[in-house]
């Protein structure tokens, strides 16, 4: 049975607004909270209890993960699962609705990639799904994933890694944006992992001769690691930080010094012969200095592979349920914090728009919001950055957009958009997505033909290509390091 638009959309509508200061409250009190990648044991607990007491099972600490959960509600098949999000970031502390730079706490955490928004509006829909559900008869299972440490921590991929999709028929998800559009690019997949030196100290001075730097290894390994740039793929990239310079005091040889590295690719094989490269620069470095060199992953994610049977039912959602609108005094502060985004930010953005919808940029903007969801393309363009949706991606059909919660050109991980996600600019944006989520999950439920079309899909673009984990099964997820 296919369902008409006027099955769902008025219904799904009238909740989610009767609903919207419960939900907006949800999103703001994690906002608040602010806690990093597997540390966030109050925004997790809080989605967890308010599902619980929405009728839905909850499963918690799943996958070895305490912050992980999955909440549940109906039975058999079709499974549909809804992907949320709820870490924030280091460095990014800023207060709402303020349109200069002011941290709430000096080098603070905060939601610089709108994750607060991200983990409420499948909250919302899976609510509002339930809700359908029952006043309807609608057969099916609907699951809510708590998915911790996106940020540098790729929960999901340890999540799949331990089964917990493999009873799922499809994934939806979307990401907070400065525009509405269809996620149809794939993604880098990448390692991350940190090198740690260890050598011998001694006074730098009196005795330099006995000292053996770790600090000079650390560079030396960064001096190679900027020559290889050179020789790889251009659509590669290395990034690196020194986490452990070995201490404040020059007159000391450095014993020890540490340095992590976030390398990435869009393919897994382009991945791993990078990394062997990277990895033999560390050792090349050590064998310079005679220090020892120690090797600890940390975590890692796989390309993204979008599902274009679910995207178009995302787009149509998106379309039905329109963008949001917004009142004089939010216009103003919009203004505001558009004369903050950087020319750069916006031709970036548009470039994004451009890969998305495969035509060339062209809408004149009249205001700082985006005036239009953006067409639905087919593309193999590559998007650089990363994501743990990724892992999803590879067992399961899965599809995911972005949706307009800030103004235009608003780069994520910046303190720009740290100050719109507690306002009603990110709020409204929210609640969007929230019902084109649930629109969708609805049209998943009751159309069968619509699923079979994404699982086919699915297995012609994995051509047969098993699903490796890229985290080795030793490595556990670990809290961001101080």
């Amino acid at each position: 049975m296919k369902t008409e638009t006027k099955d769902y959309v008025s219904e799904i509508h009238a909740f989610i607004e009767q609903n919207r200061e419960k939900f907006i409250g949800i999103s703001d009190k994690i906002w608040d909270y602010a806690e990093t990648r597997f540390e966030e044991y109050n925004s997790a607990d809080l989605l967890a209890q308010v599902l619980e007491k929405e009728g839905f099972n909850v499963e918690r600490g799943v996958g070895g993960i305490k912050t992980a959960f999955i909440a549940t509600y109906g039975s058999g098949k079709p499974v549909i699962s809804l992907l949320g999000e709820f870490d924030a970031l280091s460095g990014l502390s800023q207060k709402a609705g303020v349109s200069t730079y002011d941290p709430v706490v000096e080098n603070g955490n905060g939601h610089g990639c709108g994750h607060n928004l991200l983990g409420t509006a499948p909250l919302a829909a899976a609510v509002a799904v339930k809700n359908y559900m029952e006043k309807h008869n609608v057969k099916g299972t609907i699951k809510y994933y708590g998915c911790p440490g996106e940020e540098g921590g790729s929960g999901k991929t340890y999540m799949v890694r331990e089964g917990l999709f493999d009873d799922v028929d499809c994934a939806l998800t979307w990401h907070p944006g400065s525009f509405s559009g269809i996620f149809s690019l794939s993604t880098l997949a990448n390692y991350q992992v940190y090198f740690k030196f260890k050598g011998k100290a001694s006074h730098a001075a009196n005795s330099p001769h006995l000292g053996r730097s770790a600090l000079d290894a650390v560079e030396l390994m960064n001096v190679g690691v900027n020559y290889l740039r050179e020789h790889i793929i251009p659509e590669a990239r290395v990034h690196y930080s020194i986490v452990n310079t070995g201490g404040f005091s020059p007159n000391v040889v450095q014993a020890e010094a540490e340095v992590l590295y976030l390398i990435r690719a869009p393919k897994m094989t382009d991945l791993k012969n990078i990394y062997e490269r990277v990895v033999n620069i560390a050792k090349g470095a050590a064998l310079m200095t005679e220090t020892e060199m120690e090797i600890k992953f940390d975590k890692a994610c796989s390309n993204y592979i979008p599902n274009h049977e679910l995207g178009k039912v995302l787009h149509e959602n998106l379309e039905r349920f329109g963008l949001p609108n917004y009142e004089e005094s939010e216009m103003k502060f919009a203004e505001d914090i558009h004369q903050k985004i950087t020319r750069d930010d916006i031709e970036n953005t548009k470039n994004e728009i451009a890969k998305t919808s495969g035509e060339e940029f062209t809408t004149e903007l009249q205001s700082p919001f985006y005036p239009e969801i953006v067409p639905y393309q087919k593309t193999n363009d590559v998007m650089f950055g990363s994501s743990d949706v990724g892992d999803v991606s590879w067992v399961v059909p899965t599809a995911q957009f972005w949706g307009s919660s800030f103004v235009f050109g608003t780069p994520l991980h910046s303190w720009q958009l740290v100050a719109q996600g507690s306002t009603p600019i990110g709020q409204k944006g929210m609640l969007q997505a929230g019902k084109a989520l649930a629109g969708s999950a609805i049209e998943l439920l009751q159309n069968k033909e619509l699923l079979e079309r994404a699982k086919q899909e699915f297995q012609e673009k994995r051509k047969g290509t098993p699903y490796e984990c890229p985290i080795p099964p030793g490595v556990h997820p670990s809290p961001l390091k101080s």
